[in-house]
């Protein structure tokens, strides 16, 4: 659907030159849900304004659905325009318009008659699930019953593309999640591309099929999301699976000599990662029974990311020199990566 070919994007400055996106090249399939993640400055937003061309790019091409769009003339790039819609960080509803009117002002050149656009308004509500709040105004309004108005908006003109940039860091946590699941039965019932613009790895983890790391405007890292969650290669990318989680802590608390980091002599603390494919098997229980070692799970985050089970345990195994090493062998056989953090 979408096809990044070398983009960069370079703005003026009174200190020089800023080379916000740096040959940039991603291919986004059609119908799924591709994350782009990085700390504030990365790039990101300013790359998926090079998507729609409200920011055109210094070089490189932007093919959507099989036409480059940098080549369009004004009037061919509104009609491209028209089928990729936008939400963003703030909502950007017009205060002195109703959630109808908002979502009407969208339908303004469509050629719809008044009767369609009537009932496609309406049916759009339906789906964000604010069919009574028809005649609210924004300012009646919650920040995510703005956020599902400025989703209807955007799917007014039945696009092929939704830009999504920013557009849940504003919400709480249990309102980003109701936000992710409609934009999860959108992808699904309209089978449109849905592109994610995030710093917020519980939002890639959550609903995104693949995603790209950037970092200083270039794109480091990119594969689906299961992969990149399970084997990081860049440091950017590690530090964002670390907010995710809480596995991080224990290096600190070792090094620390947390009381919770005691164990006895000749045991060893260990983390153990999970992938989808051996959360499954009965690991720590086998290896009780078969190496007569005492596992004990300090902590741990195992949980579902598309779908799929994946994380990481900190347990402390205590026994024989030769069991523990027995059990060791024996994790690393059933394809868990072991890593040795004390004794």
């Amino acid at each position: 659907m979408i096809e990044l070919r070398n983009v960069s994007k370079t703005f003026g400055a009174k200190r020089g030159e800023i080379h916000a996106v740096q040959d940039v090249s991603l291919t986004i399939n059609d119908g799924e849900i591709f994350g782009i993640i990085g700390f504030s400055g990365a790039g990101k937003s300013t790359l998926v304004r090079c998507i729609n061309l409200l920011e055109r790019p210094t070089g490189g091409s932007v093919v959507i659905d099989g036409k480059d769009i940098t080549k369009l003339s004004e009037p061919e790039l509104r009609e491209v325009r028209r089928k990729i819609g936008m939400i963003f960080q703030h909502f950007n509803l017009m205060r002195s318009r109703t959630v109808y009117g908002n979502i009407e002002f969208a339908l303004k050149k469509s050629g719809l008659s008044k009767q369609e656009k009537d009932a496609k308004i309406r049916s759009l509500l339906e789906l964000v699930g604010l069919a009574d709040k028809i005649d609210a105004y924004p300012s009646q309004l919650s920040g995510g019953q703005k956020q599902r108005v400025a989703i209807a908006r955007a799917l007014a003109n039945d696009p092929k593309v939704l830009l999504c940039d920013e557009a849940t860091s504003a919400l709480d946590p249990q309102t980003t999640k109701s936000i992710l699941k409609l934009l999860n039965e959108v992808n699904e019932r309209l089978k449109l591309t849905i592109i994610i613009i995030t710093h917020q790895m519980e939002v890639v983890k959550d609903i995104c099929d693949r995603v790209a790391v950037m970092e200083d405007g270039y794109v480091v890292e990119e594969g689906a999301t299961i992969d990149v969650f399970d084997h990081p290669q860049k440091p950017v990318t590690k530090d964002f699976i670390d907010t995710a989680t809480n596995i991080s802590k224990i290096y600190e608390l070792v090094e620390n000599n947390s009381p919770l980091t005691d164990i006895p002599e000749g045991a060893k603390m260990l983390i153990l990662s999970y992938s989808s494919v051996n959360t499954n098997e009965a690991v720590i229980s086998a290896i009780s029974r078969k190496f007569n070692v005492d596992a004990s799970i300090i902590f741990g985050n195992v949980e579902i990311l598309k779908n799929l089970p994946f994380g990481k345990l900190v347990v402390t195994l205590s026994g024989k020199p030769e069991d523990i090493e027995g059990a060791i062998a024996y994790i690393q056989a059933a394809g868990i990566d072991t890593e040795v953090i004390k004794g």
